[in-house]
């Protein structure tokens, strides 16, 4: 009865997967939800920038 025995045992290590090979559908997919993150990411940048026009509603000093 060695101190070890006690406790959690360690989970054993999972198989790799074997990689598959991309087609041509998975490569176009691939692509095009990288372009779409990219417009994103631009879209993004120009509003924390102020691009927007008209600049929200103006509240006027009157009450």
């Amino acid at each position: 009865m060695s101190g070890r025995q006690g406790g959690k045992l360690k989970p054993l290590k999972a198989p790799k997967k074997d990689k598959r090979e991309e087609d041509e559908e998975d490569k176009a997919f691939k692509d095009r939800t990288k372009a779409e993150q990219a417009a994103l990411k631009a879209a993004k940048d120009k509003a924390l920038k102020g691009g927007a026009p008209g600049g929200g509603i103006k509240k006027s000093g009157k009450k």
